[in-house]
């Protein structure tokens, strides 16, 4: 159990260092463990299982060797935007919106300055994680599909999924679901209720790569995989899963080890010419000692592996 601590080039999500696990040894493999910390034991449990899928090598046979990837653009100033964009050679963009505390306005410039690095044969998409009102969300959309120059898809305007698919039969532009898929008791209510157009799948929060599969299955919809701000480790679970799928019509969202200020891995998964290889990392023991969290957070960790496998036993019983 080796615990990690990085700093974040760029605030994202609400915070500027990831925290997290690895789990395994050079011999096994490696999985990562990093629910962000303010989800409970419950929540943190299928992220648990993805690790020990990843660390025991449990993942199964690829159907492609590399990857098309999205540069994430977080919710940033236009210049910066237009820097970020450009990296990695990636065709497509996924531009963060509707952040509290944030103009529509700035989300339209933000827009405009990637779509102005990527020029016109670019595809992008924003994520709005559940931030928009319905009649928010069709406003917006409208305005923000015009500032992009046309979006690819907007994901999940909406928080829950009876407004998701309200919104979805109100635009024009395809609906991508997150987090009414990995956090919903059901997430098969997205396809019943005919919700959105594109599943958007990440394997810590569902539980491993066979987990996902099962579910890109029984979704019958468009996948697109995505991370969950990880290292190399964690992105290389996404990547197998991707590898996997019977289709991959778009790219993936698993291009943001980017967004950290360093990795674990000898060869960090940074995407060229817009694709990540296929494959397990190997793990930098020297990367390892420079990102070791301080003694109290890995006590934390140790303390919050205990409640997970205490709600495990609970139950089995």
């Amino acid at each position: 159990m080796r615990v990690f601590a990085i700093p974040l080039t760029t605030r994202f999500r609400g915070i500027t260092v990831r925290e997290g696990v690895l789990f395994g040894s050079a011999e096994t493999g490696w999985g990562e463990w990093s629910p962000f910390l303010e989800y409970d034991a419950q929540v943190a449990e299928p992220w648990l299982r993805c690790a020990e899928e990843a660390a025991a090598g449990d993942w199964p046979e690829p159907l492609r060797d590399r990857i098309p990837v999205n540069v994430t653009v977080p919710a940033i100033g236009p210049e910066e935007a237009h820097r970020i964009a450009g990296r990695g050679g990636c065709a497509t963009a996924k531009v963060k919106v509707a952040e509290p505390g944030q103009s529509l306005g700035e989300d339209q410039a933000r827009l405009e300055a990637v779509r102005d690095a990527l020029g016109p044969s670019a595809a992008i998409r924003v994520d709005a994680n559940g931030g928009w009102s319905v009649d928010e969300a069709v406003s917006a959309i409208a305005l923000l599909d015009r500032a992009a120059g046309g979006l690819e898809y907007v994901e999940q305007p909406c928080a829950t999924v009876e407004d998701l698919a309200a919104c979805r039969r109100r635009v024009e532009v395809p609906i991508a679901a997150d987090e009414s898929i990995r956090r919903a008791e059901d997430p098969y209510r997205v396809r019943d209720l005919e919700a959105a157009d594109i599943a958007v799948l990440k394997v810590q929060p569902l539980g491993g790569v066979r987990a996902c599969l099962r579910i890109a299955e029984d979704i019958a919809m468009p996948v697109v995989v995505s991370s969950a701000l990880e290292t190399s480790v964690g992105i290389a679970a996404g990547l197998a899963l991707a590898a996997a799928l019977p289709d991959l019509p778009y790219a993936c969202g698993l291009a943001t080890v980017q967004l950290l200020a360093t990795d674990v891995a000898v060869s960090p998964l940074i995407p060229v010419d817009g694709f990540l290889p296929v494959g397990p990392p190997t793990v930098d023991p020297a990367a390892l000692t420079q990102v070791v969290a301080s003694q109290d957070r890995h006590a934390w960790w140790e303390a919050r592996l205990a409640q997970v496998r205490a709600l495990r036993e609970d139950a089995g019983s």
